[in-house]
């Protein structure tokens, strides 16, 4: 026996469950009431399955219990207080199981449901139609017969995976079983081969199961479309046996076209078409060949089938039989006199004209004769059937050729007797006979020199031009004749019949000619480039016949043109413009006597000095070419009177010139020095600048930057850069001065340093400046017995260290340069512990100049003894000099006027200034 299910083991432990509980309230049993109890209460069941019920009762005692139900059992386990039992193949959609218990004279009851649910295993479409017009209604019909319950079913209906239509049950009743959805739909094209489907949907989720989904299989939809117009049907209306008609079949607006299908048939013979589609049309094509079994009325169908669904056209065509009729030659090739019989004859009843002329009747022959001469041959007969069929008159014929035998003809048509051809493109020559059977023609000329090639392509060349013999011949006898060849070729103009060039000689008569080669003869005309007029005749050479012309031949196979260079010669002439008479050489300027003389050949010319310096000389000549070698350019050029002789074939001519020299303007240091000098104080007067050149240059100078204003002596401030211009009619030069202005020397300061705070032993400097122009030598003076004087390098500053008595004096410095001499005194005075410095008066120089005498010596003995010299006198002496060695000279501080003197003498100041310089005591 096999275990118990699950569902009994739930149901058992229900059971325990309930009596503990009934154990745990035993004391309380009298208290509450009893019941009874089913489990589940509420159960969904797949249907056939099965199921486990578990009735049971808190009642301590039962007296009996059970459980009713119509279902099948298989099971059933119990205990005092529960019922167990296994129901299965539950089919019932719903069905209430009762639980029932007999307790203290009662009875306790618990009533069940059981409900049956069943997937969609089978989900159908209804079958679609084979075929669907488009534009009208189907009907789409899903079925899921037995699922449900209906309430939990939706049914989808489906294009591809479009939903069309989606329909819920929710609502059925619960015993509901099984569904039908049903859609109606216009068919369209785009439908055509679309898939249909339908999806049924069991959800029973809600119930605490799953969703069960299934799909039918799908349906194809075919649709189409086929007009109601029948097809357009093409063919012959008549059709004779043997021969072939084209057939065409048409039909438009047909969906989907390669679907349909196409049936051609005439009488009973189905025919091959051959289909083509092009778009929503159709079109099938074929050939029908009519045989004699088909002779007569026949019809000839065309169907198309798509969808189930035909059109049909019907056409009727006759099939009839008409051979070509009969022509015939009593003698195909007659000779010329004999007598030809020509028949015209028909198989059926057709009527036979023969060149036009009927037959007595339909179905007879017709005829006639001719007496054969060489105008028949090649002469064409025609004979013409005629047929009548089904109200159409249909024709044939046919045509034959007389052949006539006779000797050849040479006729002017064919042979002409004069030929004319152009040279160069490629002739076939022909000389062309009558004549049966064809003659061969042969042209040769009468010496057997030369033979045409009749009838082959090749080049015309004058070489062919000539009279040539012709002979025809066949088997009925010969002709001959005689022919003439001329060939024609365009103008051309040779070196020979016209020249390229031409030379005339000025003043003879000439005619401008040119002959010219061509066939036929050419007509050569010359016109001068330029004009119009043609030269014709005789006339004078003059110059102006000079220059080009132009030719040109023609005839009716063109023209050639030539330029013809005409050149006039003549002497040689000297022409005032071109050859001067009188001409001047300009130094320096690189330039040549150019004299051209006019005269063709180009005449030689030399010029050949006749006197004076010029005597013999041989002018150079610029050449008339510019890209001819000049000569050598002469630094210097005799004038003078030269003969030019001018010479070339035609004869000579001799001319005078007068050649005359002159020069552009130029300055150098030797005319116009470039540094000069002028004296302050001298009369105001001009640069010393002169030019050379002819004619003579004027020279005028300017002061570059500030102009020099107008004075009567020099100043100072006329020093500075000129620039002077030299001008004449063959240029200018220039040229750069400087000017420096000299004046004579002025002592400007004499003064003593300190001016205060000296005492004996202390030390003092005297320092004196001079203006001059060239810079002046500076030499000094002292007291005498003045000892330990020093001096600086250019003499301006006197030095003492440690002054003692014997330095106090009068000291006097002398500026000197090539203008004058211009001197100042200063005295220096040691008194005790004051300084006195004074510039002397009138007494005391007299007093001091004696003693000054004295020491000058001394001085300068000393101080050369000592070294103590000056190393450098101005700026532009480089000779030593003692001191004082420069002579005595007067002077006075700054201030006082200074004056110059000549040496040995002395120039004291009218008045003076005193300056007293205290000297501190030890």
């Amino acid at each position: 026996m096999p275990g118990p299910s699950p569902g009994l083991h739930r149901a058992l432990l229900g059971l325990w469950a309930a009596l503990g509980l009934g154990l745990l309230s035993l004391s309380a049993v009298t208290q509450e009431p009893f019941w009874a109890d089913l489990q589940p209460r509420v159960a969904l069941v797949e249907r056939g399955g099965s199921l486990w019920l578990n009735c049971s009762t808190n009642c301590p005692r039962p007296e009996r219990g059970g459980l009713e139900t119509s279902l099948r059992r298989n099971g059933t386990q119990k205990g005092l207080r529960w019922l167990a039992r296994q129901l299965v193949d539950i089919r019932e959609p719903e069905t209430q199981p009762v639980c029932f218990f007999r307790c203290a004279r009662r009875t306790l009851q618990a009533r069940g449901l059981i409900r049956t649910f069943q997937r969609p295993d089978r989900v159908e479409l209804v079958p679609l139609p084979a075929w669907q017009p488009v534009g009208e209604n189907f009907t789409l019909s899903c079925r899921v017969p037995g699922a449900g319950p209906r309430g939990s079913l939706t049914l989808t209906l489906l294009r591809g995976t479009q939903e069309l239509i989606r329909r819920s049950f929710a609502g059925e009743s619960p015993r509901a079983r099984g569904a039908v959805l049903t859609a109606t739909v216009l068919a369209r094209r785009e439908d055509h081969g679309a898939n249909f489907s339908c999806r049924a949907e069991l959800d029973l989720r809600p119930h605490g199961l799953g969703l069960f989904e299934n799909s039918s299989a799908p349906r194809e939809l075919r649709t189409f479309t086929l007009p109601p117009e029948p097809p357009r049907l093409t063919a012959p209306r008549l059709l004779e046996v043997g021969s072939e008609g084209p057939v065409s079949c048409v039909i438009d607006g047909l969906f989907p076209v390669s679907e349909a299908g196409v049936y051609l048939a005439l009488g009973d013979q189905r025919l091959s078409p051959d289909v083509t589609l092009e778009g929503d049309a159709l079109m099938a094509t074929t050939t029908a060949t009519a045989s004699a079994e088909q002779e007569g009325a026949r019809q000839l169908v065309c169907n198309v089938t798509l969808g189930g669904e035909s059109r049909e056209t019907r056409e009727n065509v006759t099939v009839y039989s008409f051979p070509e009729p009969h022509l015939t030659l009593s003698e195909p090739n007659a000779p010329e006199g004999t007598i030809v019989t020509v028949t015209c004859a028909a198989e059926t009843q057709a009527l036979v004209t023969l060149d036009g002329i009927p037959a007595a009747a339909p179905g007879q022959p017709a005829q006639l004769q001719l007496n054969a001469t060489e105008y028949d041959d090649r002469r064409g007969f025609f004979c013409d059937a005629t047929l009548e069929v089904d109200g159409e008159t249909l024709s044939k014929n046919e045509s034959v050729e007389l052949r006539v035998l006779y000797a050849p003809r040479l006729d002017d048509s064919d042979c002409p007797r004069s030929w004319t051809w152009p040279e160069g493109p490629e002739q076939t020559l022909r000389c062309d006979a009558r004549g049966n059977p064809q003659p061969s023609v042969h042209c040769a000329r009468p010496d057997g020199a030369a033979v045409l090639a009749l009838g082959l392509l090749g080049p015309v060349t004058r070489a062919l031009a000539g009279t040539y013999r012709c002979t025809a011949t066949n088997d009925q006898g010969q002709a001959v004749k005689d022919v003439t060849l001329t060939v024609e070729y365009a103008p051309a103009l040779d070196s020979v019949g016209c020249p390229e060039r031409i030379t005339w000689l000025e003043g003879t008569e000439v005619s401008l000619s040119c002959v010219a080669l061509g066939v036929p003869p050419p007509n050569v005309s010359c016109v001068r480039f330029g004009g119009a007029e043609v030269i014709e005749g005789l006339m004078r050479v003059a110059r102006e016949h000079a220059g080009t012309y132009r030719c040109e031949a023609t005839n009716a196979r063109g023209s050639a043109a030539k330029n013809v260079a005409v050149t006039v010669e003549y002497g040689p002439r000297f022409e005032e413009v071109s050859c001067p008479s009188n001409w001047t050489w300009v130094e320096g300027s690189g330039r040549l006597f150019s004299c051209e003389v006019a005269g063709k050949p180009q005449p030689s010319v030399e010029c050949v000095g006749s006197g004076g310096t010029s005597e013999g000389v041989l002018l150079p000549l610029a050449p008339p070419d510019p890209g001819s070698r000049a000569p050598r350019i002469p630094s210097d050029l005799a004038p003078g009177t030269y003969i030019c002789n001018a010479t070339n074939r035609h004869g000579s001519m001799v001319k005078m010139v007068t050649v005359s020299a002159e020069s552009p303007p130029q300055m150098d240091e030797s005319t116009c020095p470039s540094h000069q000098s002028w004296l302050e104080g001298a009369e105001a007067a001009a640069l010393a600048c002169s030019a050379r050149g002819r004619p003579s240059p004027q020279v005028s100078c300017s002061r570059e930057g500030a102009p020099r204003p107008q004075r009567l002596r020099v100043s100072r401030e006329d020093a500075g850069t000129y620039r002077c211009l030299a001008t004449n009619a063959h240029g200018t030069d220039a040229r750069i001065i400087t000017v420096g202005v000299e004046y004579r020397p002025v002592v400007a300061e004499l003064a003593a340093s300190p001016p205060g705070g000296v005492r004996p032993g202390g030390n003092f400097t005297l320092t004196c400046r001079a203006e001059a122009w060239p810079p002046a030598q500076i030499s000094w003076r002292a007291p005498p017995g003045a000892l330990n004087i020093g001096l600086s390098s250019n003499n301006s500053t006197l030095s003492v260290a440690g002054a003692m008595g014997s330095h106090g004096g009068e000291y006097e410095c002398a500026a000197t340069n090539a203008h004058g001499r211009h001197t100042r005194r200063i005295t220096v005075r040691v008194a005790g512990p004051w300084l006195w410095v004074a510039v002397g008066g009138a007494a005391g120089g007299a007093a001091l100049l004696a003693a000054g005498a004295g020491l000058a010596f001394y001085v300068q003995s000393t101080a050369c003894k000592k070294g103590e010299y000056n190393v450098q006198e101005a700026e532009s002496s480089g000779e030593a000099v003692c001191l004082n060695g420069a002579g005595a000279g007067a002077g006075r501080d700054a201030g006082a006027e200074g004056g110059s003197e000549a040496a040995g003498t002395s120039e004291v100041p009218a008045g003076g200034e005193v300056f007293a310089i205290q000297l501190p005591s030890a």
